[in-house]
C-alpha cells in the first residue's frame, strides 16, 4: 500500500554522500522533488545544484539551525546530512524534540562505512568515533598496540594535531590512512604515520584510520589502576582498595554513580572506564581537587560523562540526578548517612569506606540496623628495614556495602 500524503511527516531528514544526486535512493529522490524547504551546509546544498525547493542554509553555530528548522513546521521539508545521519551526525540533535510521527529519515552510507571498504577492516571490529567536535582524548581508551579506530574530524588542520597527539602518547608508529571525500570525485587516501606526518593540503571532509602501535601506555580494563594515572595531592583511593571498592560498586552499563568525597576523582573514573555508558557525578568539597578531577577525566577521555560538583555533601546533592549507586570516600557523618539513605530509591547501592575508629564504628551501626555486608581490607606491601626488607601495613579499610 502507497504511503498517503497526509500521512507523510512534514520533516525529512536525508544522508547525502559527496557523490551528490548520483548515491540518492527513488525515496530520497522523491523527498527532495516534493519538497517546499530544502535546509543544510553550503557544502551540501552545492552537492546539489538542481534542487527546485527554496533553500537555506544551515547556520553556524549548529544550535542556531534548529530555531530555524521549526519555523518550517508543518511545511515539506528536507535536511540534508552527511552519510548516516544516526552515527555521529546530527539526526538524533534534529529530532530530538519531535514527535515520532513528525519526522523520517533516509540514512546515506556512512563516513565509517566507507572507510572500511576502502582498506578492508571489518566495522565490528573497529572503533569508531566522531571527533569533529570532541577532544582527541576520547581515544585514549582504545590506544593499545594492534587496535584499530577510525574518526571523523574537524578539517585537514586536524589530521596534523591528532598524528602530534598520538606521538606524544609514546604511539608514533601509528599507521594513519587519511581519506578525503569518500565516494566522490575529490576522493583522496593516503598513508602515513603519525611520528612522520607530513600530508599537506588535506581537505575536509576527512576521516582518518588509525591502527595504533608504539610503546605509550595503555589503560587496562581491570579495576585498579596505578595510582599515578591520577593527578592528586595524596588524596586517593589507593590502587588495592579502589580495586576492591570497584568490586563491590559493580558498575552496570547506563548507571549513574554519586562519589562523594571524590578527592582525585579516582573511583569515578574508573567507573567511568569500565563501560562507554556509565555516567558519575563527583562531589568535592576542595575547590583545587575539583578543578583536578576535571583534568583526569579529561587525560583519560571520560569528561563528556562526568559532571563535577563544587561543594560539601550532604548540601551539594540537593538537585542532582538521581543515582544508581553511591559511593562515600569521604566526609562520612551519621548526618550525611542519614541523607543519602533517605534520598536513595529502593534498589541503589550503597558502598562506603572507613578508616578512623570512629567511622568504623558508624559503620558498624548502619550495617547492625540496615543489613548489607562489611569487610575489612588489611594491606601490607614489602619495604626496606634496616639492611633487610619486612612488611609496611597500610591503616585497615573497613568497607560497608548495602542495597536499599
Amino acid at each position: 500500500m502507497s504511503e498517503s500524503k497526509s500521512a507523510i511527516p512534514w520533516l525529512t531528514i536525508v544522508g547525502l554522500g559527496e557523490d551528490g544526486p548520483d548515491g540518492l535512493s527513488p525515496a530520497t529522490r522523491a523527498a527532495l522533488e516534493s519538497a517546499e524547504v530544502v535546509m543544510g551546509a553550503a557544502r551540501h546544498l552545492a552537492l546539489l545544484p538542481d534542487l527546485r525547493a527554496e533553500t537555506v542554509t544551515w547556520p553556524v553555530p549548529y544550535a542556531d539551525g534548529l530555531p530555524l528548522l521549526m519555523g518550517y513546521r508543518g511545511r515539506p521539508t528536507v535536511v540534508l546530512a552527511s552519510g548516516d545521519p544516526f552515527w555521529f551526525g546530527a539526526g538524533s540533535v534534529i529530532t530530538r524534540d519531535l514527535a515520532p510521527g513528525e519526522w523520517r529519515a533516509f540514512p546515506g552510507v556512512s563516513t565509517f562505512a566507507l572507510a572500511a571498504s576502502r582498506i578492508g577492516w571489518p566495522l565490528e571490529q573497529t572503533a569508531c568515533l566522531g571527533l569533529h567536535a570532541a577532544p582527541f582524548t576520547r581515544l585514549r581508551p582504545h590506544l593499545a598496540p594492534g587496535e584499530r579506530a577510525i574518526v571523523l574530524l574537524r578539517d585537514g588542520d586536524a589530521a596534523g594535531a591528532l598524528a602530534s597527539w598520538l606521538t606524544e602518547q609514546g604511539f608514533g608508529a601509528t599507521t594513519m590512512t587519511v581519506m578525503e571525500a569518500l565516494g566522490g570525485p575529490r576522493e583522496r587516501i593516503r598513508e602515513t604515520t603519525a611520528a612522520g606526518y607530513d600530508l599537506k593540503d588535506v581537505q575536509h571532509p576527512v576521516c582518518a584510520a588509525l591502527a595504533f602501535a608504539g610503546e605509550g601506555r595503555v589503560l587496562t580494563h581491570a579495576s585498579g589502576l596505578p595510582d599515578d594515572w591520577f593527578a592528586n595531592d595524596g588524596q586517593i583511593t589507593k590502587r588495592p582498595v579502589r580495586a576492591l571498592t570497584l568490586s563491590a560498586l559493580a558498575p552496570r552499563p547506563g548507571e549513574h554513580l554519586w562519589d562523594i568525597g571524590a578527592g582525585s576523582g579516582s573511583i569515578a573514573l574508573e567507573w567511568l572506564l569500565a563501560h562507554p555508558t556509565t555516567r558519575a557525578t563527583a562531589i568535592e568539597a576542595d575547590p583545587d581537587r575539583a578543578a583536578r578531577i576535571t583534568g583526569n577525566a579529561e587525560t583519560l577521555g571520560v569528561a563528556h560523562r562526568l559532571t563535577v560538583v563544587e561543594g560539601a555533601a550532604p548540601d551539594a546533592l540537593t538537585g542532582l540526578a538521581d543515582p544508581d549507586t553511591v559511593f562515600i570516600g569521604g566526609g562520612l557523618s551519621e548526618a550525611l548517612l542519614t541523607v543519602v539513605w533517605q534520598d536513595m530509591a529502593p534498589a541503589t547501592r550503597l558502598v562506603a569506606n572507613a578508616v578512623t575508629l570512629d567511622s568504623e564504628a558508624l559503620l558498624t551501626d548502619w550495617q547492625g540496623s540496615h543489613g548489607g555486608t562489611l569487610l575489612r581490607i588489611e594491606l601490607a606491601q614489602a619495604a626496606p628495614l634496616g639492611r633487610k626488607r619486612g612488611w609496611k601495613s597500610s591503616y585497615p579499610i573497613v568497607q560497608w556495602s548495602v542495597t536499599r
